[in-house]
This record gives C-alpha cells, structure tokens and sequence, in this order.
C-alpha cells in the first residue's frame, strides 16, 4: 500500500456525511469521484502524466510498465503515477496488470479497487475490495469502503451497505468515518432510533466530528 497518507477527497451524500477512505492509507475524500467528462484529457500513450513529461526518470517507468506488463513494481508505480493525478483510466490498466502478476498481493487488489470505485465503477470495485479482503480480513478500512460501494450504486442496497459499516465495526470499534457512514445510512434509511445510538458513539469517538450537528439535526434534537 502507498503509505504517504496522501488526501483524497470527499464523498458528499446527505450533505457530506458520507465519507470513505477509498483505500486502507487515505485519510478521507474532499471531492466526489469525477466523472469521465470532468476529468482531464487522457495522455497520449507514448507520455508520461501531464506536467511531467519533461521528467526523464517517469517517462522510463511508465515505459517499463508499458513494455512489461507482468512487471509488477514497474505496473504498480505508474498506476500510482496516474491515479495521483486523477487519470484513473490509465491507472486502470497498470493496476490490473499488477492484480494480475500478483493476484494474492492486497495492495495491488485495493488499488485496483479504489481506481475502479473513482470511475465510478461500483459492482466491479466491490468485487476487487472483497477479494483484498479474503487476503486481510481485518482491515475495517477497506471492508467500509466496501459499504460504500453499496450505498453509491444504482439501485442502491442500504442493508448491505449498513451490514459492511457495522462489520467493519466489528474489527475496530472507534473507526470514526465507519460510524459516520454507518448513521448516514441508517438516517437515510429512516432508522432514527438506531442512528440515535450510532451518534451517541460518533460524539464518544469524536466530539468535534463535522457530520453531529448535520445528523442532529435531522433527528429532530
């Protein structure tokens, strides 16, 4: 996993209360995943990312990667390359030539998960995310991000989507963004007497978490 704890963005359901991690390293999200109109032009495939083409070092691994695909360092650097920024269909195509160098490797299935889940590829991100989580069932993280899939789709499946939030409360009692998801959802469901209860550990958790009022509020407090 990349380990730079780097800011991702936010996803803003019910006003923001819904956030994730999109990966066991990522703080929290500030933007929705962008759709394939919002993003920047796709590089021409002979160029390293935008802004870098200049850079000797990138260019050579992005053509490693590009020349051997079963490379899995090289796969897995330019996927980072390209996901950093936001060019997730190219980063697509190293993530899953690394998934399949290395299908056993949980880093490269989250990866693969989380640039899937950018696209906006639900179902298929679910399928990468319970795959990682074959490989490293405790990750409370990746099992939330999970959820998320559920929740976001079209149609979308709040029961399972609760059900992954509270199994991933399960394996760590205080994740504040599960707990948050986990009200969001059940809010949404119109659940008001288990959010109640869902609130009250937020607030234990994190006094100061952005979502208590917002939640508060649509309780009726």
């Amino acid at each position: 996993m990349k380990k730079e704890n780097l800011l991702f963005g936010v996803i803003a359901i019910l006003g923001g209360t819904i956030v994730g991690y999109i990966g066991t390293d990522y703080l929290n999200k500030s933007n929705s995943p962008q759709n394939s109109a919002d993003r920047p032009a796709a590089p021409a495939e002979t160029q390293a990312p935008a802004g870098q083409t200049g850079n000797g070092d990138l260019m050579a691994v992005i053509e490693q990667a590009r020349q051997d695909p079963g490379n899995f360092d090289a796969q897995m650097k330019a996927g980072g390359m390209y996901r950093e920024i936001k060019r997730f269909e190219q980063a697509l195509t190293f993530y899953q030539n690394a998934a399949t160098a290395r299908p056993s490797d949980t880093e490269a299935n989250v990866k693969l998960a989380d640039t899937l889940f950018d696209l906006q590829r639900f179902e298929e991100a679910a399928a990468s995310y319970q795959k990682a989580l074959q490989l490293d069932p405790q990750n409370a993280t990746v099992r939330m991000d999970l959820g998320l899939t559920w929740f976001l789709r079209t149609p979308r499946d709040l029961d399972r989507a609760i059900a992954e939030f509270r199994t991933a409360l399960t394996i760590d009692p205080r994740h504040e963004k599960a707990l948050q998801n986990l009200t969001a959802a059940l809010l949404e469901k119109g659940d008001k007497a288990a959010a109640s209860k869902t609130i009250q550990q937020l607030a234990a958790v994190n006094p100061g978490n952005a979502s208590l009022s917002a939640f508060k509020t649509r309780l009726g407090e």
